[in-house]
This record gives structure tokens, C-alpha cells and sequence, in this order.
């Protein structure tokens, strides 16, 4: 097994079916994660559509696997990725894989590189269907990350590429309601069997992810797990030992 002070990742981007405006934010939350070691995206590069994918592979360092597309409407790219996961899984290089992917065709690989022993980290559309999502130990959100970044001007002599549709930044978008959070927090205190009324924060977020590894108090426009719990005005906190945070529903 590797062994090195950050986990070392392997990050395999579906770029067929995501943004390449959002390449920047998605390697910033990558970096929170571990080391990206492999940097590979997939996809048909000759069709125009993935023009804005050529213009950014070079800046992030990331490696190009062309897949064309033999028939209309169809892509090849899904397999391409699929077989890379599973060669390097066997390397025994790695300590986890991130899929950048909103395809539940994903799901499978997944569970497989789990059952490997390895950690799978999913980023996603919001749309992404929920067996995917929970397969990994952790699914986070596009609409989470940073707003998409304006593209580079056209080098003279270049033809400009169509602009995608501008999408809205993450402060404009809806807010999942602070009761669905609400719930998930006190479902995680019910589940934690301990004979205490207050709960350390960090051991129940971590409860809170393992049990819905979509979680993300971004999600409920909330930066911490702090802040969201303070707001829900239906939980007490204090400071514990070592300066913890603890909380207790407040009956």
C-alpha cells in the first residue's frame, strides 16, 4: 500500500458530461482531498463541443484520452475510463480515486474499487442519480464549488468558440431547505448509541458523511457544519475539552 504523508489520487474525469468551466474549482476541492497524482479526462476531443476541454487540459495538467465516437450517439469514452480505473487499482499505487462524473453507468466501478479497500470520491451535477451518489465515500456537488471561470480570450488568428450558457453563481442558486438538514443530524444523533445528551461536532459530521456521503452544508448556503447547526435554533452548543464543540437538542 502507498505511504506518504497526503493519499495520493487517482482523478478520472468524464468530460463528455461535464463542464470544463468548472476544471479550476474542481482540482481546488481535489487539492483539500489528497495529491492528484493521475490527471486524466476522457472524451471525444475532435467533435467542437470539447473545444473548451482542449483549452484547459495544459493548465491543470491533465492528460487527454481520446475516445471517438464510432456511432451517433453513442460515446466510447465510458469504457476507456473504466479500463484505466481498473489498471491502475491493480497497480496498488493509490490510496483513492475521485470519478468527475454526473453517470450512475459509474456505479459499478465505484463499488468495485470500494471492495478494493480503496476510498472513491464522487463530483457531480446535483442531478446525478442517488446510486451513484451513495456508493461513494463522499459526493460533492458542482453547484457547490466555486462559479465557472470566464474563459480566455481568443488568440488572434483562432476561431472563437460558442460560449456555453452562462450558469448561475452558487449565492444565486436555490438552497436545499434547512429542514432536510435538520433532519439528517437528528437521524445521526439517534444513531449514535452513547449515553451523553451532548455531541462532539466533529465525530457527528463525520457520522452525518459516512451516512449521506452527498452532504455538504454548502448545499444549505452554510460554509461549516458550525454555522448550519447555530442557525437551525433548535440545537445548544458549547465549548468541551480541547476546545471542542459540542451540541444537545434543545427540548
Amino acid at each position: 500500500m502507498p505511504d506518504h504523508d497526503r493519499p495520493l489520487l487517482a482523478v478520472l474525469i468524464d468530460a463528455d458530461n461535464t463542464s470544463p468551466r468548472y476544471a479550476g474549482a474542481i482540482f481546488e476541492e481535489i487539492a483539500a482531498i489528497g495529491e492528484a497524482s493521475v490527471r486524466r479526462c476522457y472524451g471525444d476531443f475532435s467533435s467542437q463541443q470539447m473545444s473548451g476541454w482542449n483549452k484547459v487540459q495544459s493548465e491543470h495538467g491533465l492528460v487527454p484520452l481520446h475516445s471517438p465516437a464510432y456511432t451517433v450517439g453513442k460515446n466510447s469514452s465510458d469504457i476507456s475510463l473504466v479500463i484505466d480505473a481498473m489498471d491502475l487499482m491493480h497497480t496498488g499505487r493509490f490510496d483513492a480515486f475521485v470519478l468527475v462524473s454526473s453517470d450512475s453507468d459509474f456505479t459499478r466501478l465505484a463499488s468495485r474499487i470500494r471492495e478494493q479497500g480503496l476510498d472513491v470520491y464522487g463530483i457531480g451535477q446535483q442531478k446525478t442519480p442517488e446510486a451513484f451518489r451513495r456508493v461513494c465515500k463522499r459526493f460533492i456537488f458542482i453547484e457547490n464549488l466555486g462559479g465557472p471561470v470566464s474563459p480566455k480570450p481568443t488568440p488572434p488568428g483562432e476561431k472563437p468558440v460558442p460560449e456555453e450558457k452562462p450558469e448561475a453563481p452558487p449565492s444565486a442558486r436555490p438552497k436545499a431547505p434547512l429542514t432536510e438538514a435538520r433532519d439528517i443530524i437528528l437521524r445521526a444523533m439517534d444513531a449514535i448509541d452513547q449515553e451523553e445528551e451532548w455531541f462532539a461536532l466533529g465525530p457527528l459530521g463525520q457520522f452525518i458523511t459516512a451516512a449521506n456521503p452527498d452532504f455538504d452544508t454548502r448545499t444549505y448556503g452554510r460554509k461549516k457544519l458550525s454555522d448550519l447547526v447555530q442557525d437551525l435554533k433548535i440545537f445548544e452548543t458549547k465549548r468541551g475539552a480541547a476546545n471542542q464543540l459540542l451540541i444537545r437538542r434543545i427540548d
